[in-house]
């Protein structure tokens, strides 16, 4: 451990350079970059996708020499010592306990084979000595201190079994076992609900204070840098554009960069929705119940009731919002009104009752109903070019189109969601996050649907590019009068988007109505709890989301 009353900065980065290059003048990642942080103090990288902000921070546990990753220039100094001169055994020493790093997404960092027991104990016994008894206690009490409720019962269960908070609390767990000086956080609260993220950082914040660690957090959230963090460094393409204290970039900000990036939060209103608009979709109480099986015979001892006798209905140029935490049957809603997946209740499109049809006689009507998935890279097949992505649709929906015909369907769905069309012979890989998006939503888009589901559209993306793709969305429905049941946890960018909106909790709508008046005046606690959540993430920390 340092010394915890020594004024010194704690990590000091001097004129870093990374490449992945070969040869001497290489592009770089990280360019010239330099800053310190002192033990206790919050440093908060921030810039969008491919600005540098992950290489940095595995520049500095040295995590990037498994690739062919330079250093060209540069020290990194931790606690006095220079790491990028130091070997493997004497790094080994360090990662896990003097430094620890949390990333963005638990389900891929925990190891889905082992227990969370394993997991953490692993930690405690590559840097101790503890006995397994003695550890277990240890275990437990790290649990604890992250907030799980009931840890004993925990010890036992596997990586799936925990919900996204529930994983990120235990990767957190992990990072403090062995009272580590410095805690980078890549990212961590990304992929969470609202209410959730504002838990996560509380939790680090609070735990920040109790053991005096110096605390590296990355993100392309402004909203959470402003209440995490101490000070500042904006980085684009690789270096560091801006730097300061968080009070005084927020207010006075001077590079155009960080201008341009504390203005990215999506603006703008709703479509004005037509009051006698002919109702597109509808439903009248939807049920998805999934049995619990037990036992060697495997009999139903219970039921998970994922949407749980739910009505609405969508009208054409209509944005409905579907808002809640993870769990709460968002998702499975959206999939089952477009009958992806089974449901018990009454489904109705354009007027025609469609949940007795059998998946040949929907596919005629898959064309008019489209949906838009959350991660734009795990939805497209990286073996097949933008055209064949893009067209597959149209195979299938309109036959009698040639080859050529076909591509000129596409390059007009490209050019209409702002991608260049000359483009479509390329492969996912080769588009930025956002780029990848416009093409799923142009994959949807050529068939020319009347109602579109959007499932977390806009979540993987950076700030700036969520506002693009909210603009790009609004200018669809205008033009084509589309309707869009919009699922997101990210309330800022339904405000943006939605007409009315539908707040779910454990498969049952708790509050709906014109999206203007429940974000002006929430009436359900849960409601307000999310709300808090959202826009006002310091009074969640005083208690209003409830861990």
């Amino acid at each position: 451990m340092t010394d915890p009353h020594s004024s010194d900065p704690l990590l000091e980065v001097k004129d870093l350079s990374v490449t992945f290059a070969q040869g001497k003048d290489g592009p770089l990642a990280v360019d010239h970059i330099s800053f310190s942080l002192k033990r206790g103090r919050t440093l908060a990288l921030v810039g969008e996708s491919g600005s540098g902000k992950s290489i940095t921070a595995l520049s500095i546990t040295r995590l990037l020499a498994a690739t062919a990753a330079r250093h060209p220039s540069g020290e990194i100094h931790f606690a006095g010592r220079n790491l990028l001169q130091l070997d493997e055994a004497e790094l080994q020493k360090i990662r896990g306990k003097a430094i620890t790093m949390v990333f963005q997404e638990p389900m891929t960092s925990l190891n889905p084979l082992h227990t969370i027991e394993q997991q953490i104990g692993e930690i405690l016994h590559l840097h101790g000595s503890l006995d397994r008894s003695s550890a277990r206690d240890q275990i437990i009490a790290l649990l604890q201190e992250v907030g799980i409720a009931d840890p004993a019962l925990r010890l036992s269960a596997y990586p799936h079994q925990l919900s996204g908070g529930q994983r990120q609390r235990v990767m957190i767990a992990m990072a403090l076992a062995n009272r580590p000086d410095l805690f980078i956080a890549d990212e961590p609260t990304t992929a969470l609900d609202v209410t959730v993220q504002a838990q996560i950082l509380k939790l680090l914040k609070d735990l920040q204070r109790r053991y005096g660690m110096a605390m590296l957090f990355i993100t392309h959230d402004l909203g959470i840098v402003r209440k995490i963090a101490d000070d500042v460094c904006v980085m684009q393409r690789g270096k560091i554009v801006e730097a300061g204290p968080v009070a005084e970039i927020f207010s006075h900000p001077t590079h155009a960069y960080t201008k341009a990036l504390l203005a990215a939060e999506p603006k703008g209103e709703a479509i004005v929705t037509q009051p006698d608009a002919p109702v597109i979709l509808r439903a009248e109480d939807m049920r998805i119940w999934f049995p619990i099986k037990r036992g060697f015979m495997r009999k139903t001892v219970g039921h998970v009731k994922a949407v749980d006798g739910l009505s609405l209905q969508l009208r054409a140029g209509q944005t409905l919002g579907i808002v809640g935490e993870s769990g709460s049957g968002k998702t499975t809603l959206g999939l089952a009104l477009i009958k992806l997946i089974r449901s018990q209740g009454l489904i109705e499109f354009d007027g025609a009752r469609i949940n007795q049809l059998s998946a040949a006689q929907m596919r005629p009507l898959r064309a008019h109903m489209q949906i838009v998935f959350q991660d734009p890279f795990g939805s497209l097949s990286p073996r097949m070019s933008i055209a064949d992505i893009v067209g597959e649709g149209l195979a299938i929906q309109r036959p009698e189109l040639s080859y050529e015909e076909r591509r000129d369907y596409v390059a007009h769905a490209l050019a209409d969601t702002g991608l260049d069309p000359q483009a479509m012979d390329r492969y996912p890989h080769e588009f930025s996050g956002g780029q990848r998006q416009r093409i799923a939503i142009a994959r949807a888009m050529v068939l020319e649907p009347r109602c579109v589901v959007l499932d977390e559209p806009t979540s993987a993306l950076d700030m700036s590019v969520q506002a693009q793709i909210v603009d790009l969305l609004r200018d669809l429905q205008r033009r084509r009068n589309l309707a869009y049941l919009f699922i997101s946890h990210d309330l800022k960018v339904v405000r943006a988007l939605a007409n009315d909106l539908i707040v779910m909790r454990q498969g049952q709508i708790v509050e709906s109505g014109p999206a203007v008046d429940i974000f002006s005046h929430p009436q359900h606690e849960y409601t307000k709890a999310l709300f808090a959540a959202a826009f006002n993430i310091e009074a969640d920390m005083q208690g209003i989301v409830s861990t």
